[in-house]
């Protein structure tokens, strides 16, 4: 995700790309929650604690995920 413009003009990303890219973060970020509740819930702490934690990283990857789903529509558009 960090080409330049130049980069992306020379090798266009396809929606398949952006589709796979979107379910990789999608996972990890089910996966980032549910690992860190468990540790967590073995550490005894409360949830809310620990997604005040968490919601900084969580809200970079829910912006990720909107922009690749924008992408994902304009490309998806524009064929």
């Amino acid at each position: 995700m960090d080409e330049t413009p130049e980069q992306t003009a020379a090798n266009p990303v396809t929606v398949q790309e952006l589709a796979e890219a979107i379910t990789e973060l999608e996972e990890y970020r089910e996966r980032l929650v549910n690992e860190t509740m468990e540790t967590a819930k073995k550490a005894k702490l409360m949830k809310p604690t620990v997604m005040a934690r968490l919601e900084p990283e969580l809200s970079r990857i829910d912006s990720a995920l909107q922009q690749l789903r924008q992408q994902q529509a304009e490309l998806a558009s524009s064929n």
